[in-house]
């Protein structure tokens, strides 16, 4: 199956687009350009150099792909924004490209990332994440699988949310979230609690839950400093991979991380 490009469509010839692309109206992509196969782009969408998009994407009006990063360091170096496959893309997304900080951003697979959104460089977004509208994420931001973030929510740089959560809307998300949880809060962003509806769809067991649910009662609110409580759950929790998980997060990263703790910590 061919490409279908509108005649007011602009794609250079260095753009490389597999078969069943269709390209909207007024939509501009640049050279140095892959697009996978069975994707469309919507009309006035302007997919900039250094863009690798998988297949069967969907990416609607107005979005912008692979701008330059909004970082006053960056000095024209070649980077990418990478785009797994079925992930949909709705109206007037932004998305920039790395710097040579990690040379791209990265988006993965099945995702949804609706209206307005804005990822800033450098940023990595898992798979299976549902992002909702005007969500800001600053530079070098991750999100781990199957997260969802509520709408008008401003994640701040470097910040690094985990598997399995939900980060509620209009919040202003400073703190690390470690997976499976609940967070949200407009002047103080903090713990909310498990996330256990969604673990169970997810298909998480009822002994797992427990277990998760047990390992942040003594993190959060056994009044242990978080190095303490730590050792505690690893001397008295079998290393089950959700736990090595928990204690995973809460041991790695950069940048003095800080996390969120419970309203009244």
């Amino acid at each position: 199956m061919s490409s279908s490009i509108h005649a007011t469509a602009i794609v250079s010839p260095e753009a490389f687009l597999s078969a069943g692309v269709s390209v909207g109206p007024y939509s501009v992509i640049e050279e140095d350009v892959t697009i996978g196969e069975g994707t469309v782009i919507g009309p006035q969408v302007h997919i900039a150099s250094g863009t690798r998009i998988g297949n069967n994407c969907r990416i609607h009006t107005g979005a912008v792909l692979a701008g330059e990063p909004q970082d006053l360091k960056f000095a024209g170096e070649k980077t990418c924004l990478y785009i797994g496959d079925r992930t949909v893309i709705r109206e007037c997304v932004t998305l920039n490209r790395g710097t040579k900080a990690s040379g791209k951003t990265v988006v993965g697979s099945d995702n949804l990332i609706m209206a307005y959104v804005h990822a800033g460089h450098d940023c990595v977004i898992g798979n299976h994440v549902v992002i909702a509208n005007s969500v800001q994420f600053g530079g070098h931001c991750e999100v781990g699988d199957y997260a969802v973030i509520g709408g008008l929510t401003g994640v701040h740089q470097f910040v690094r949310i985990g598997r399995y959560t939900m980060v509620g809307g209009i919040a202003r998300a400073s703190l690390d979230v470690p997976p499976f949880v609940m967070a949200g809060g407009h002047s103080t962003f903090r713990y909310e609690g498990l996330n256990a509806i969604g673990l169970k769809r997810r298909g998480f067991s009822s002994e797992s839950i427990s277990r998760i649910r047990d390992v942040y009662r003594i993190v959060f609110q056994s009044g242990l400093l978080l190095s303490n409580a730590l050792e505690k759950v690893e001397a008295e929790f079998a290393p089950e991979p959700e736990i090595l998980e928990i204690l995973g997060f809460f041991k790695s990263g950069t940048h003095g991380r800080k996390f969120i703790r419970p309203f009244n910590s």
